[in-house]
């Protein structure tokens, strides 16, 4: 009688976690599958880069291009937003 007051104890727990394997695990697969993808993307860009005479190498990232081009700041025709005012 005592084993099934463990089992009965330990039977959440266990499932619980095996979800919480399952569902770390599928995260973990997915971030390796998008990462290879964006890879093979970067791949193929800079072989078409190489194979394109006088192009321009095209930068890897968005955050290398911004930093790497100057940018024109165009106003804005929105009012500046106040972040020390909390909102109501």
């Amino acid at each position: 009688m005592q084993w099934q007051a463990i089992a009965v104890g330990l039977i959440p727990s266990i499932g619980v976690a095996l979800v919480f394997w399952l569902g770390m695990r599928a995260v973990i697969r997915a971030d390796r599958n998008e990462r290879a993808a964006l890879a093979r993307i970067e791949q193929e860009d800079a072989q078409a880069a190489a194979q394109a005479p006088g192009a321009a190498p095209a930068p890897s990232s968005p955050a290398q291009s911004s930093a790497e081009q100057p940018s024109a700041e165009q106003p804005s025709s929105a009012p500046p937003r106040d972040e020390t005012a909390s909102p109501s």
